[in-house]
């Protein structure tokens, strides 16, 4: 039998397009009518955000590449200018769906429920007054506009931006071109006063809700901004700047001087996307091109409106609570439910190690973890990872309470966690104000691990009391995001914490850990040990399986690893949120694994490792994906669960629920597409959130 050469192109799906392939199942929530109308709407918002970043980094990236002439394959073998070719006409294709979802399906369903979405041009003229008026007041005094001629070079057009381009004419009929920017500090959206209908039949008092486009209005009233000119034309256009900070750490003398420094030059970055109306004349749109600085491939003709992130809005400003999903109250796990006045979480945790499984629970009691820290006096000190906390971040609070409660505290603040830089450096400085000893991460790597270490006297010694987990420290994505923690007092990972953080803080050059899978230093070995010893035991004819549940597998070593794996009988399972570069189903090498994305209500973001090894379980949790950055160019955590009890939980209640899903989840096949599940003839309905918020 010839043996399958598993490094060729053809076994590998190409990264950007699997993600584009995301992009598209978001696109498909706001499609499904099964979903309240206004979750469509705010799915088709995280869709526009989404394709945003994907253009500001992923895309930005192939570029470069190009620009650079290099000519380093892809996966699946394509030049850096085929694969730009490719995804930019994937992309333009997601985006023309999702405009007319929203023309053809959101609007219309919305104008029913009584929310309206208006052009300017259908206003009644009492409606146009009110816009008018809205105008006058509010918008005129803060619009600039810009004009183009030798005295007035084109102007800086800002990252993410919606701009008119005006055609003016004077009284001796020359024409002349002008920009102007739509105010981002305004709503895209303008309110028109809401009116009340009929008494509905349960006795409440529905009310119609009315919005028009602020840069319809704008356009409508441009007289007032060009007096004495006649304006000929204005035409929407939006652009997207490479947004991908590109950081010589070796040469900073000051890493967060230069994290602000390259925040302030992320405006600046080159254009990789215009958008605009198919009614824009090609002498505009060649002005535009020149001017920019980009092609016409990067021109994209989309209909009305540019800028779908906008939609959130809609989403946030109308209360209308029968058009979006039930609210939902979170848990407390069990063991923290009935905390007395005698004791407290310190005392829980000594008795057992205890799982969180947010949104489901709540993240409340991680918060109380530290603010229990910050004031007990045994506590000495506290050491904590932070990568994506947020504007409202009460376990920083919870920080900042300790140091001025005299504790020791150390914070690893990752300044590169990207579009979260500004926040983190504010959050730094509030820090270091306060006397804690804050390290900005480590030259060369991103630290994306997830682990808080409580020290404590108890008795003649100390005790470590850790939070590990596979999300990040904020409160207000807890709640949508979909994550595992873990509190522990086990002391060879308190000792492996210590080793860490000695790791991070420190010149530590320490290889070998007791508990903890360590990425860059030991995290990869010993995962593939893990896969190898599931091959072993299928060659044994033992019992063997993996169950992997992450946001991203595209790392090519691993990858083949699972296809060898396949290859001789390992059933694998997959749960793969986002992009996959591996492709299931391919006979001889990868009809042993299904791969499944499950895409709902709340974002699947924890990572759960299942390894039968022979019945005898072994689960580890943390923050790592499959990607070479997580396992090459990041400091993350992988922790093993050793409770029985809780590694049957994970297994049973978590992962074999998840491979029960016949509502959210979709299949990827073999050429990477993937097909939406449906339950046979005599299968139930199987939403595995639904149940996850019962159970």
């Amino acid at each position: 039998m010839t043996e399958i050469d598993l490094t060729a192109p053809s076994l590998y799906i190409n990264r950007e397009l699997s993600l584009l392939e995301f992009q598209r199942r978001v696109l498909e929530e706001a499609r499904d009518e099964e979903n309240p109308l206004l979750e469509r709407v705010k799915f088709l918002a995280i869709f526009g955000s989404n394709m945003d970043e994907f253009f500001m980094v992923r895309v930005s990236g192939i570029r470069k590449q190009v620009e650079a002439n290099i000519m380093k394959l892809s996966e699946d073998g394509l030049t850096p200018r085929e694969e730009l070719a490719v995804i930019r006409k994937k992309a333009h294709e997601l985006m023309q769906d999702a405009q007319q979802c929203f023309q053809r399906k959101l609007l219309p369903n919305l104008e029913k429920e009584g929310i309206h979405v208006l052009e300017y041009q259908k206003l009644s003229k009492s409606q146009k007054e009110r816009a008018d008026k809205y105008f006058t007041d509010v918008v005129y005094p803060i619009l600039t506009p810009l004009a183009l001629d030798p005295s007035h070079p084109f102007p800086h057009i800002s990252n993410l931006s919606l701009n008119l381009a005006i055609v003016i004419r004077d009284k001796k009929g020359n024409e002349k071109f002008a920009r102007l920017k739509v105010p981002d500090t305004l709503p895209r959206l303008i309110p028109i006063k809401r009116s009340s209908g009929g008494e509905r039949k349960d006795g409440t008092i529905p009310f119609h809700h009315y919005f028009v486009w602020i840069d319809q209005v704008i356009a409508a009233n441009l007289g007032s901004l060009f007096p004495g000119l006649e304006v000929v034309a204005a035409h929407p256009f939006r652009i997207v700047r490479d947004a991908d900070i590109e950081i010589q750490e070796l040469e900073a003398d000051d890493l967060l001087e230069t994290m602000q420094q390259n925040i302030r030059k992320r405006k600046f970055g080159s254009v990789v996307q215009v958008a605009v109306y198919p009614t824009m004349p090609d002498g505009m749109r060649e002005l535009l091109v020149e001017n920019l600085e980009v092609t016409q491939n990067d021109v994209y003709t989309l209909t009305h409106p540019l800028g779908l992130v906008n939609l959130w809005q809609l989403y946030n400003s109308v209360e209308r609570f029968d058009l979006k999903y039930l609210p939902y109250k979170q848990r407390t796990p069990k063991p923290l439910r009935f905390l007395e006045p005698t004791n407290n979480i310190f005392d829980v945790i000594r008795n057992e190690n205890v799982l969180l499984h947010h949104p489901y629970e709540s993240f409340l009691p991680v918060v109380e973890f530290l603010q229990t820290a910050a004031r007990d006096p045994n506590v000495l000190a506290i050491k904590q990872t932070v990568y994506r906390v947020g504007s409202n971040a009460p376990v920083v609070e919870a920080l900042l309470e300790a140091a001025e409660h005299g504790k020791q505290v150390a914070v690893l603040m990752e300044l590169k966690a990207r579009f979260d830089e500004e926040s983190n450096i504010g959050w730094a400085l509030a820090l270091e104000k306060a006397g804690v000893h804050v390290v900005y991460g480590l030259v060369g790597l991103k630290t994306h691990c997830k682990v808080t270490m409580v020290v404590r006297k108890e008795g003649e010694g100390i005790r470590r009391y850790l939070h590990l987990a596979t999300g990040n420290y904020n409160a207000v994505t807890s709640r949508i995001y979909e994550d595992i923690g873990m509190f522990t007092c086990d002391e060879d990972m308190g000792s492996d914490a210590t080793d860490l953080f000695n790791y991070l803080t420190g010149y530590s050059t320490k290889k070998n850990y007791k508990k903890l899978l360590v990425a860059p230093v030991n995290l990869r070995e010993q995962m593939e040990k893990l896969i190898r010893r599931e091959i072993e035991h299928a060659r044994a004819g033992n019992k063997a399986r993996l169950i992997f549940k992450m946001n991203s597998l595209v790392d090519q070593d691993m990858i083949q690893l699972l296809y060898q794996a396949s290859q001789v009988g390992v059933k694998i399972d997959l749960l793969v949120r986002g992009m996959c570069c591996l492709r299931p189903g391919i006979k001889g090498v990868s009809e042993n694994i299904r791969v499944i994305s499950i895409v709902g209500r709340y974002l699947e973001h924890s990572r759960i490792y299942y390894f039968n090894n022979n019945g005898n379980d072994e689960v580890y949790l943390g923050s790592a994906d499959i990607m070479p950055r997580n396992l090459n160019h990041r400091v993350e955590v992988m922790f093993p669960v050793e409770n029985k009890a809780q590694v049957r939980f994970l297994r049973e209640k978590i992962l074999e629920v998840y491979l029960k899903d016949n509502i959210r989840a979709r299949i990827l096949e073999a050429d990477g597409t993937y097909k939406r599940a449906k339950p046979g003839p005599d299968e139930k309905h199987f939403d595995v959130q639904s149940h996850l918020m019962r159970d």
